[in-house]
């Protein structure tokens, strides 16, 4: 499959419960799990860095409580 889900990044955001606070390219913002995507891996061109770990945890987290509803 050549696709990816991803979820955006906001810096302009209010805390709501499918957002996660974070820190990204020295930024403060909001991983936005409310708004998953699916795009072509043609459309990405390159890697800009990695979630850390407790941040993916939780990430992990608030989607499985999303989808298990």
């Amino acid at each position: 499959m050549g696709t990816f889900i991803i979820a955006p990044l906001t810096t302009g955001s209010h805390p709501y419960p499918f957002r996660i606070a974070c820190r990204f390219a020295g930024k403060d913002g909001h991983l936005v799990l409310d708004q998953l995507r699916t795009v072509d891996r043609e459309r990405l061109v390159k890697r800009l860095g990695a979630l850390t770990a407790p941040t993916l945890a939780k990430a992990l987290g608030v989607l499985q409580e999303m989808f298990s509803a």
